[in-house]
Parts: structure tokens; C-alpha cells; sequence
């Protein structure tokens, strides 16, 4: 008989320890065209990831370029269509950010790692929120190993601690880190407060803006036109298009110094294929949705949906009168924290039983006692969805509750 692998039985019983600890993650087959008003998990925020106008122009995208780009950005893959989009992006941009240029890039975890490796070097000190999403962790963890620049982490939102990590830096370069919109608890940065601590400081703001674009702004330009911002000169946005703008693919929006030298540094960029070219003549296409009559529509009708749905869950909760907390947020991300990792899969699998599709958000991705369902609303669902889930949800807590 053969005897196992020890390295392999190693990851064998740290796979069963996940088990045991109600961590255990797996892959879940999504169909094409499942009912959108039963999907309570999908970033698909405006719903424009089934919209036939983006559809027609991804068709006639790769009728023109074909399927893939061939080579990356520097060398032969940067099609017509990348350039139109970049540009579309800076002009989209110009009146929040100062010189807006762009710069494209397959995934957002991708455009993340790319500017902050690209940016930092040994003089450097990354200031990072708490909660960033992983590919700003990732991000900082990765300059830091390359360049030996210092990271500090401040409490989430707590810009008190923030400003007394900047009063006691002496790097010469300053890069403070942060979500937009925060992918978990569904709270958005006090940007202009940030700002101004980069001024006071020195320092820039990178902002991952991935559950803002599309959804916050008269015209979906996210966070910064949230806060009316103009001609910022300290900041640099990644955007994301793989939730509202219901495609895929991120850019990074700065000035164009930034852009120029993250071109000449961001390892993400200059060494892997660009994306397809077909996606890029996509996102004009969605780029011109989100920023037209018919986004300003759908993120009206999700603005109402989000009041509905808060509204619902409060009275919901105060009839169980169980000690779960409905998070502060006024985005599309709606958390509720039950506690423990039991509860929430418990409550998930419940839901998934009657017909609705909830995740259930477990450690390391929150923190350990936070684990929570995470409903996400998108426009094209319907008040009765909404009522239809929380008589679901209320079903699903009494039976826990009676056991």
C-alpha cells in the first residue's frame, strides 16, 4: 500500500478543521437567467448584467476584434476599443479628479494590486483602513515585501487614529487606503474628510470604489460624486465593472502623472494579456447606461428599494426580538449580524430552501463573532420580492429560535 503524501494529508485536516469550525467554503453553479427577484447575493446592483444593449454591443465587440486581445497592453493588446474606454473613463471622471486619465485592467483585485505595488517604494508608508477588501490587503502585504515600505492599519472609520498615525510618520510619501463603499458592512468613507487629511499631510487617497461606481452619483461616478467632490488633487479611484456596470474589468482613474508612471511600473498591467477587446467595447456601451436617463432611474428605483427593505427588517427583528444587528448602511449592501458561523449558514440554507439565494459571510472575511448574512438589492427587484424574502427570513429565525 502506498502510505499518503504527508504535505497532502496536512491539507487534508486543515480542510476538516474548516469543516468543523463551520468555515468550509465551496463553489455554488449559478444557471444563465435564474430569477433575478429570488438572487439576494448578486452585486449586480442597477441589474444590467442581463440588459440586451450590453449583450449586442459584447456580439459586436468580438465581431470586430475577435475573441481575445492577443498580447498585452504594451506590446500588441491594446485595441481601439481599450483606448475609446480609457478615454470615456477620464472624461467621465474629469470633474472629480484633476487631470483625469486611465488605465485598464482585467479585475479589479488586479488594478488593486497594481497601484499599490506600482506606487510605493522605500519611502513610503501605506495608511490602510481596517476593513479594506482583500485586494487591498493583499495589495499593501505585496509592496511591502517588494519595497520595504511600512503599513499601518487604523481602526475602521476611526480617521481620529488615522491622523494620529500621519502627525507621527516621517515617511516621505503618504498613501492612505480604503474601500468607497465597504464591501461587508455596506458603509461609505467620509471621503472629503480623508481628503483633507491628505492635504493637511501630504499624502494621496487611494480609493477601491467597486460598490460605488454606478450606484452613488447623479451620473454613477461613485464616491466622490456622492460627496460633489471637484478637481480632486490628491486622489486615485479603481473602478470596478464587474457589479452595477453589470460587465467585467476595473480601471484606475488618477491624474495623469499617476497614470503615466503607474503605465511605466504596475507590474499587473505591463506583464499579463489585456483583457478582450470585446468587453471593452461592452463597457462603453454600460459606461453610457449608467450615466444616462436610465441610470438615474434604476438607482432611484434601488434607493427605494434599500429604505423598503431597512424598513422591513427593523419591524422583522423587533418581532423576534433577537439580538441581531441590522447594519448601518445606506448602500445596496445589507448586512445583518447574527454572531455565529452556525446561525449564519443555518439561516442561509433555511433561505435557499424557500427560494432565496443569501450568502452567508463568515471569517476571515469578517471578523471572528461578526458572521453575518450580507442581502445585496439590485433595481430590477420588486417590493413583493422584498416582502416574500423577509417572510421567508422571519420563518427561517422562528424555527432556529424554537430549537
Amino acid at each position: 500500500m502506498h502510505s499518503i503524501d504527508p504535505t497532502l494529508a496536512h491539507w487534508q485536516a486543515q480542510t476538516q478543521e474548516r469543516r468543523a469550525q463551520a468555515l468550509y467554503r465551496q463553489t455554488r453553479v449559478t444557471h444563465s437567467r435564474e430569477q433575478a427577484s429570488q438572487i439576494f447575493c448578486s452585486n449586480d446592483y442597477l441589474g444590467l448584467m442581463q440588459h440586451p444593449d450590453l449583450a449586442a454591443a459584447l456580439a459586436e465587440g468580438a465581431r470586430r476584434y475577435g475573441t481575445g486581445s492577443g498580447g498585452s497592453h504594451l506590446i500588441s493588446g491594446h485595441s481601439a476599443a481599450h483606448q475609446a474606454l480609457d478615454e470615456a473613463l477620464a472624461a467621465w471622471f474629469a470633474p472629480h479628479i484633476a487631470q483625469a486619465a486611465a488605465l485598464s485592467f482585467s479585475t479589479g483585485y488586479m488594478a488593486n494590486l497594481a497601484l499599490l505595488t506600482g506606487l510605493a517604494d522605500g519611502n513610503t508608508t501605506i495608511f490602510a483602513d481596517k476593513l479594506n477588501h482583500a485586494s487591498l490587503i493583499d495589495g499593501a502585504l505585496l509592496a511591502r515585501a517588494q519595497t520595504q515600505c511600512q503599513v499601518r492599519r487604523y481602526p475602521h472609520a476611526d480617521y481620529a487614529a488615522l491622523e494620529r498615525q500621519l502627525q507621527a510618520s516621517s515617511s516621505a510619501h503618504k498613501l492612505i487606503v480604503t474601500d468607497g463603499v465597504f464591501s461587508m458592512d455596506g458603509d461609505i468613507v467620509d471621503l472629503p474628510r480623508l481628503l483633507q487629511l491628505a492635504e493637511q499631510y501630504q499624502a494621496w487617497v487611494l480609493m477601491d470604489d467597486a460598490h460605488g461606481l454606478g450606484t452613488l452619483g447623479a451620473h454613477g461616478q461613485g464616491t466622490a460624486a456622492h460627496f460633489g467632490l471637484q478637481g480632486a488633487q490628491r486622489l486615485c479611484v479603481v473602478a470596478t465593472f464587474g457589479k452595477a456596470a453589470g460587465c467585467a474589468g476595473a480601471a484606475i482613474i488618477a491624474p495623469q502623472p499617476v497614470v503615466e508612471w503607474l503605465t511605466q511600473t504596475a507590474r499587473p498591467y505591463i506583464y499579463t494579456t489585456a483583457s478582450s477587446p470585446a468587453m471593452a467595447q461592452a463597457l462603453q456601451t454600460s459606461m453610457a447606461l449608467m450615466q444616462g436617463g436610465e441610470g438615474a432611474m434604476r438607482r432611484e428605483q434601488l434607493q427605494l428599494l434599500i429604505s423598503v427593505f431597512r424598513s422591513a427588517m427593523q419591524a422583522a427583528l423587533a418581532k423576534l426580538a433577537l439580538p441581531w444587528q441590522l447594519m448601518d448602511s445606506a448602500s445596496a449592501i445589507q448586512p445583518l449580524v447574527v454572531g455565529d458561523n452556525t446561525t449564519a449558514l443555518a439561516l442561509a440554507a433555511a433561505l435557499d430552501a424557500a427560494g432565496f439565494r443569501v450568502s452567508a459571510i463568515r471569517p476571515p472575511t469578517v471578523p471572528a463573532g461578526t458572521a453575518r448574512l450580507r442581502f445585496t438589492l439590485n433595481a430590477t427587484h420588486r417590493q413583493e420580492d422584498i416582502a416574500a424574502l423577509l417572510a421567508a427570513f422571519v420563518q427561517a429565525a422562528q424555527n432556529l429560535k424554537g430549537q
